[in-house]
């Protein structure tokens, strides 16, 4: 035959590999072969073994797996490497945790400010029972750990009232935390990132929205403009307020965007301004 045989897998072997080639090959014709031959053998093979179990312990293959890399949970937000067993074992744990802290059970004196066709808006206040107080914390905390907003503490705890919204399966969708504030600045906002231009001068302010969160599997139906609403009309009794007496603070891009279709003007309301762009 004339075809030809490039060597693409395997160099040439030297006159030594060979030769050692020949000699195993005889040897598994004739079935006999120096001690000394077989162990080193042996112990060759066994090492080759070891090398390539650790090799695959370390290394993840992409052999069309449904779901393959780093993965991003829709429900708890976390980011967690598939196929890991490490990882997916702490993704279930800070999943359940999640869900937990946001299971309603309620209680009798619950005080609902409003219903609608997919859940309910109810208020806890700080001189509320330990129960519902501390079912506002953790939600609150659930919250800070979305937004980034460790950093960013309460101007005056005793007069902050926390919106939830409870869907009809009993699960908090949607948090708002307002508290009272006097002084804001008017913001200019310049696309979708953090360029923005704050005035120097103060005005007056009665609400301030400290945070607005919604589920991210909830998102788009309205949650977030259905609490504003409501805060608008509950906040001060007897008073309804206009959107030039509510603020945001230091609003992420998303919640920029939200205060600026919601108000109906790029030159909302802010407080607690950080970022000095």
């Amino acid at each position: 035959s004339n075809a030809v045989v490039y060597p693409i897998f395997s160099a040439p072997p030297t006159s030594k590999k060979r030769t050692q080639a020949t000699l195993d090959e005889l040897t598994s014709l004739f079935g006999s072969s120096p001690p000394a031959k077989t162990s080193h053998t042996s112990q060759k093979s066994k090492k080759a073994k070891e090398l390539c179990k650790r090799s695959s312990d370390q290394m993840i293959i992409d052999a069309g797996q449904k779901h393959f890399g780093a993965i991003v949970c829709k429900s708890c937000g976390m980011i967690y490497t598939a196929a890991s067993p490490e990882d997916e074992a702490q993704h279930i744990q800070h999943h359940e945790r999640f869900l937990e802290g946001l299971r309603y059970v309620g209680w009798k004196k619950e005080r609902v400010v409003a219903e609608f066709w997919d859940g309910k808006i109810v208020v806890i206040l700080p001189n509320d029972p330990k129960y519902a107080v501390k079912k506002a914390e953790d939600v609150r905390e659930i919250v800070d750990n979305e937004l980034g907003f460790k950093q960013v503490s309460l101007s005056c705890p005793a007069k902050t009232k926390i919106y939830l919204f409870v869907s009809n399966e009993k699960m908090i969708v949607g948090c708002l935390v307002a508290e009272s504030i006097k002084q804001v600045r008017v913001i200019n906002c310049m696309g979708r990132g953090r360029a923005w231009r704050c005035s120097t001068e103060p005005e007056p302010a009665v609400c301030g929205v400290s945070r607005i969160w919604v589920f991210g599997l909830r998102r788009r139906k309205g949650i977030a403009r259905r609490m504003v609403d409501v805060v608008r009309s509950t906040f001060m009794y007897g008073c309804y307020l206009s959107t030039d007496e509510i603020a945001f603070s230091d609003p992420t891009p998303d919640g920029k965007l939200f205060a600026t279709k919601y108000c109906q003007t790029p030159n909302f309301l802010v407080y607690n301004f950080i970022y000095n762009n």
